[in-house]
């Protein structure tokens, strides 16, 4: 896939006049998005805006993901509650146990009267956000799935085939040394190491993440991430890491960096990684499914979504409720949907926003934009690969990176690491049941 360029909705100041802005109905949105995904975001709010004369959308970024969900809940408490929040898909538990503080999307939108068709929306990112009844508590917004980028020129510097099958981990635990003997000196690097190498390693092979079927089925759950296929895939990191064909970057998405700089050859990395990929790199770039162990578990199975939704917040008046409908109603129609799934590489959140894609020839022309729907829409999803619904789950993914960082450093087996894991996130879900039976 060359380098090519965004076409993206021009962006201009979301400041109205002082006549203007007296007329309408404010709406406060806050997200967690900088960069190029902040510009796009911006860019909708104005197109929002600019269509109608009723609301106002006011957007602002308030950090990280754990940031904004920390400013989203202070603020509450204090009375200056935002009108939306966006909160990453690990939060959506902690969301759901917060009575009286959230407004379930499908009343807002039966309220507001504004468009809204619940089976509109992809089943396997709708079920993430949804009640066992089928009602959306929230709106899914930016969800993206897991994938293998590829840089083709350090590939070719190294002397090793670009089009190589990298569909298995075996496969790729051949490439890297291939890669690290031409020369690479960043084979490997991924981001959001528990998300990707846990929770969709297991989910893509049909493997418990936790108990209870991971966490949907009661709060009474427990971690299951020490079993043997998550253990054996971490060793083979652990021994990468040792051997100088992973390298470990960080947390979050710090190696996103080192890839787009081109430093690095392979990179497991969120769908999302298109926009700054496709912005930034100055070389021949592919993507490709995320990589499965053969003959491990029911693997490939379909990986699970990132990202996040747009949760209403309670203590506003219903007019300014109204305008959130009419706003949600936007971000779900299908011109805008596909245009972001265009521009940023997360999923359509609707099944008309990726047929009007695909009808557009944007998958034909964008060679493997299409990977992450298929990789999510595949199979029907089993127990083990509807995602994960767990509470205080941002303190255990905590908990998690630090024991995976024993693993890379070589102080802990993948076994020690993830018995520690368990352990001590078992008791931060002990406590989160106790607080809301």
């Amino acid at each position: 896939m060359k380098k090519t360029l965004i076409a993206g909705i021009a962006l201009s100041s979301t400041v109205l006049t002082p006549i203007a802005a007296s007329a309408a109905t404010e709406v406060q949105f806050w997200h967690a998005f900088t960069g190029r995904l902040g510009e796009l975001v911006a860019a909708q709010v104005e197109q929002f805006n600019e269509s109608q004369s009723d609301y106002v959308v006011v957007q602002s970024h308030k950090g990280n993901y754990s940031e904004t969900l920390n400013a989203g809940i202070a603020a509450f408490r204090a009375g200056e509650q935002p009108h939306i929040l966006m909160v990453f898909e690990v939060g959506t538990a902690t969301m759901m146990a917060a009575e009286g503080a959230t407004k379930p999307v499908f009343e807002v939108m039966a309220e507001s009267g504004a468009t809204f068709d619940p089976d509109a929306y992809i089943g396997s990112v709708k079920g993430y956000y949804t009640t066992t009844d089928g009602d959306m508590l929230s709106l899914p917004f930016n969800s993206s799935t897991p994938v293998l980028w590829v840089n083709r020129d350090a590939f070719e510097a190294a002397g090793v085939d670009p089009d190589t099958d990298l569909s298995t981990w075996q496969n790729v635990d051949a490439v890297l040394e291939q890669l690290k003997a031409g020369g690479e000196d960043c084979p490997l690097v991924t981001a959001w190491q528990s998300w990707i190498h846990l929770e969709n390693f297991s989910a893509y092979h049909d493997v418990p993440f936790a108990t209870q079927d991971n966490g949907f089925a009661g709060l009474d759950t427990e971690l299951a991430l020490n079993g043997e296929a998550q253990v054996a895939h971490l060793t083979a990191m652990g021994e990468w890491a040792q051997d100088g064909e992973f390298i470990y970057t960080g947390r979050r998405n710090e190696g996103g960096a080192n890839f787009r700089s081109g430093e690095c050859a392979l990179f497991t990395e969120s769908s999302a990684g298109y926009a700054g990929i496709t912005a930034e790199a100055e070389f021949d770039f592919d993507v490709r499914p995320l990589p499965y162990w053969e003959g491990v578990g029911n693997a490939p199975q379909n990986t699970i979504i990132g990202g996040a939704s747009l949760w209403v917040l309670e203590g506003h008046e219903a007019e300014e409720y109204k305008g959130v409908g009419e706003f949600l109603a936007f971000l779900s129609s299908t011109d805008v949907q596909a245009q972001w799934h265009q521009d940023t590489g997360y999923l359509p959140i609707t099944t008309a926003a990726g047929e009007a894609t695909r009808e557009a020839g944007f998958y034909e022309e964008n060679p493997g934009t299409d990977i992450a729907v298929i990789q999510m829409t595949a199979k029907e999803p089993t127990a083990n690969s509807k995602g994960l619904r767990l509470g205080s789950f941002d303190q255990i993914r905590g908990i998690i990176d630090e024991e995976l960082e024993a693993i890379w450093a070589g102080d802990k087996t993948a076994q020690e690491a993830m018995d520690s894991a368990k352990e001590r996130g078992d008791a931060l879900l002990r406590r989160f049941e106790s607080a809301n039976r």
